[in-house]
């Protein structure tokens, strides 16, 4: 493209007149097309699930965390239009890829929603469009994976069309941070490509943070998260050694938080959940192995992650033996929180499903109580469990189970309840203490 073309390009950008494509409209995209619309674009999202397109047309959420009103916003400024229709990817000026990015089983990237999402933009590719990932993953993807399928048009990148990297920041359930107030990272492949994706996110966002590179930008997003999985790691350690001593790690991450620097709280759990942390390192380990070099610490703080749902079983059982007399098999369970996360209805990666796996592996009879899922979503992973229903939380239904375990710590879940009720509360979030609740069949794990 010639300057005075890249100029219009970004003058579109800036007057917010350029027509915005989202690619999946789920936990990111969603957030991002309604901040769109909000910003005064044009915006045009994609999505392959007709229950979505219907969502809009009822003007009904699909995202408890994303209120009605906001689609209805999007709705009537006439400004959004939901799609099934990839063939109309050519009418965006920018197309906004927020698929998912999963492991396979092996552990490995599952990079297929990108590629099958690029696949679906080539044979609508046009000059002057810019393409922008946001989805998680490694170091190289959006030059070494996305620009040669692309390229295959026959329009070169840098020259035709520009591509980018912004990695998503989406916190659900947040209530002081959003889409519009959050740092954006941005990254284009070639200068003139971060010129324009400087233009546009900056026009959709408060503040950006540009860097020199795609790769950089890629490199952020798993830093962030890595930094996450590797502190939540050691207080999950640290759990495990105060327990010995009998020093309870919760009070001493409160006295060690106040501390008004060099420390930062993070908090021990039944293992980690959501779509990022669970499966970001992963993707810096394996593409590490091409460099050679191998990422011990971030492994290592996988082991101890993934370790914890087992771990809380094992309480669970030990528990259930030294004061009942009873075992696992046989025995009545009840999870309370299958979400990943309190106050949400995301049950991605949750260890919700693990925790579900060993006790059912163990022979117990399962239940699940959530205030936020009323019934279990399909999951790739744990498809037995889909359609599964959350119990009702009455005095008669808590006092047919022989234990609980607190899994996701709810605000508005009455803890009291749960410890008059059931005769073993194993609660792995503080939620009791936190709630005032101190009974003596209340264990910490």
């Amino acid at each position: 493209m010639s300057d005075p073309e890249i100029s219009e390009l970004l003058s579109l950008f800036n007057n917010r007149e350029a027509t915005v494509g989202i690619v999946g409209l789920g936990y990111v995209g969603l957030p991002l097309a309604a901040t769109a619309c909000e910003q005064g674009f044009r915006v045009m999202g994609f999505d392959v699930d007709k229950k979505k397109m219907d969502a809009f047309a009822q003007r009904k959420s699909y995202l408890k965390h994303i209120p009605d009103e906001t689609l209805g916003r999007m709705v009537d400024t006439n400004r959004f239009e939901g799609t099934m229709d990839y063939g109309r990817l050519g009418e965006a000026d920018a197309v906004l890829i927020c698929v998912p990015t999963p492991l396979t089983k092996q552990r490995e990237p599952d990079l297929s929603y990108v590629v099958k999402t690029v696949e679906a933009i080539l044979p609508n590719l046009r000059k002057g469009q810019i393409i922008a990932l946001e989805s998680t993953t490694y170091p190289g993807t959006t030059r070494e994976v996305m620009k040669p399928i692309l390229e295959r048009s026959g329009l070169i990148a840098g020259k035709d069309f520009f591509l980018a990297y912004s990695p998503e920041r989406e916190d659900p359930g947040n209530q002081h941070f959003n889409t519009a107030n959050i740092p954006k990272v941005v990254g284009g492949d070639g200068a003139d490509a971060c010129r324009l994706a400087e233009a546009l996110y900056g026009n959709l966002v408060d503040n950006i943070v540009m860097v020199s590179s795609v790769e950089a930008a890629e490199a952020t997003k798993l830093t962030e998260n890595i930094f996450r999985a590797v502190n939540i790691a050691l207080v999950n350690e640290l759990k495990i050694v105060y327990e010995a001593m009998g020093i309870d790690v919760w009070e001493v991450i409160e006295a060690a938080k106040s501390k008004p620097f060099g420390y930062m709280p993070f908090y021990p759990g039944p293992g980690l959940g959501g779509h990022c942390i669970p499966i970001d390192p992963f993707y810096l380990t394996w593409k590490a192995r091409e460099y050679d070099i191998s990422t011990k610490f971030i492994e290592l703080a996988g082991e101890i992650n993934t370790a914890m749902p087992r771990r809380v079983v094992e309480k669970l059982s030990f528990a259930l033996n030294e004061r009942f007399r009873k075992s696992l098999n046989g025995s009545r369970i009840l999870l309370v929180g299958v979400a990943y996360k309190k106050n949400i209805d995301d049950q991605r990666e949750s260890p919700a499903f693990k925790i579900l796996n060993h006790l059912e592996e163990h022979g117990a009879e399962t239940a699940f109580y959530d205030l936020f899922l009323p019934q279990i979503l399909p999951t790739r992973e744990h498809p037995q469990y889909t359609g599964r229903r959350s119990i009702e939380y009455t005095p008669t239904v808590l006092k047919g189970f022989d234990a609980a375990i607190i899994v996701t710590d709810h605000d508005g879940v009455d803890y009291a309840a749960l410890a008059e009720h059931v005769p073993l509360v194993v609660d792995t979030r503080n939620a009791c203490a936190r709630a005032g609740v101190t009974a003596a069949n209340v264990t910490k794990a």
